[in-house]
């Protein structure tokens, strides 16, 4: 039985600004929309477009993982991504249950948030044709977090926390299917890290085009693939 989705991304929701990219006086230009005038030179870009140069919609990496089921999710512990947080500042993680309820574990203990992560980023852990899995998981991950393992006076901020809990469920149910688990570092680097990386960039964009309206660069320097 499959425990990740062959297919690498999923329709993204509406949770932040729409930006486009376009390309004209050799600059990739992102903005909310194309504008009737080139920021650089005053003409209308249109005019001379082919098809590598027409506006593309940058996708939204964020997700309402109240809509998400059976899902690794991050996002800030504080605050949100598109506002406060500065790249540096520490993450938060959750599995969601079928039904989009948010299972995660910090120094107070286990907890199950039906609110309050409407901007993640989200890692699907089932393929949706797996439906005795999907059924089963909820029990599965309501007895998980029943544990004492998970009890607040067993938290440590760097040795067990909600990395921990979220990682040793996934390892758990993998080890049930008689599958390879994974290692922090690997989980991290294979599944996290090139959606961080994506947030990041898109994070980027936002708030340079919130101050400025467009956000440029050299059509060289920045593949602009987002």
């Amino acid at each position: 039985m499959a425990m990740f989705r062959a297919q690498e991304e999923e329709t993204l929701q509406p949770l932040a600004p729409s930006l486009v990219k376009f390309t004209h006086c050799d600059r990739d230009i992102y903005s909310n929309s194309v504008p009737q005038q080139c920021p650089i030179c005053g003409q209308n870009p249109g005019s001379s477009w082919d098809l590598e140069q027409a506006p593309i919609s940058i996708p939204n990496p964020f997700v309402n993982a109240h809509r998400e089921k059976c899902s690794f999710v991050l996002r800030p512990t504080r605050g949100h991504f598109l506002k406060e947080y500065d790249g540096c500042s520490d993450l938060h993680v959750g599995i969601t249950s079928s039904t989009g309820i948010v299972h995660h574990y910090n120094e107070t203990g286990t907890h199950k948030d039906t609110s309050g992560w409407e901007q993640c980023v989200s890692v699907p852990l089932v393929p949706p044709d797996q439906y005795a899995l999907i059924h089963q998981w909820d029990s599965y991950l309501q007895e998980f977090s029943c544990n004492e393992r998970w009890r607040p006076q067993r938290y440590d901020e760097k040795e067990h926390n909600c990395y921990t809990y979220a990682l040793r469920f996934i390892n758990g149910l993998r080890h049930l299917q008689e599958r390879r688990i994974f290692t922090k570092e690997e989980f991290t680097e294979r599944f996290i890290l090139p959606r961080t990386r994506r947030a990041s960039k898109y994070i980027t964009l936002c708030h340079e085009v919130s101050r400025n309206y467009y956000y440029m660069i050299d059509h060289s320097r920045w593949n602009g693939r987002t």
